[in-house]
């Protein structure tokens, strides 16, 4: 055995095998049991640390005035926090309980973001305080939508059994 050979594996078979042309993945997008990354939903890490900022962002939304005049005396409701897989992008959703006025206000939330995103670094642990992002919460007017056609008497009677 020389020198240079010592200490190295050999492979046996090819190595790196390009992905099929049928896949609409990249090749290394596959996990471990051939499911995709993005199939399966966020990890638990990026669930806990969404929670964690979604929890620093409402007390910050309480507690503190901006200097911003369309963020003063304003209730912002923080509902969900996404992040991204590399916990460098967070999406927060935003409403108003009882309001449907956010969309103006997201404007104000973006030009307050970095100043949130300076006070999420003093708040949580983490090795890069992710961007913060901001989005509009529709979820709940999407559901008094559901909920208004459902009582509606011509649902209703199609609802009920025969």
């Amino acid at each position: 055995m020389s020198k240079a050979s010592r200490g190295r594996t050999q492979t046996k078979g090819p190595v790196g095998r390009p992905a099929p042309a049928s896949s609409p993945l990249p090749s290394g997008a596959l996990g471990k049991r051939g499911k995709s990354r993005a199939a399966a939903g966020p990890t638990q890490r990026q669930l806990r640390v969404g929670e964690e900022i979604r929890h620093v962002l409402a007390e910050l939304f309480t507690r503190v005035e901006f200097r911003d005049p369309e963020l003063t005396g304003v209730q912002i409701t923080v509902t969900e926090v996404r992040i991204s897989p590399d916990l460098k992008h967070a999406t927060a959703f935003v409403t108003r309980l009882g309001r449907s006025d956010i969309d103006a206000l997201i404007p104000a939330l973006k030009r307050a973001a970095p100043f949130l995103r300076a006070q999420l670094g003093h708040a949580v642990r983490l090795r890069g305080v992710p961007e913060l992002h901001f989005q509009p919460d529709t979820a709940l007017d999407y559901a008094m939508e559901i909920d208004t056609l459902l009582r509606n008497p011509v649902v209703q009677r199609d609802l009920e059994p025969d």
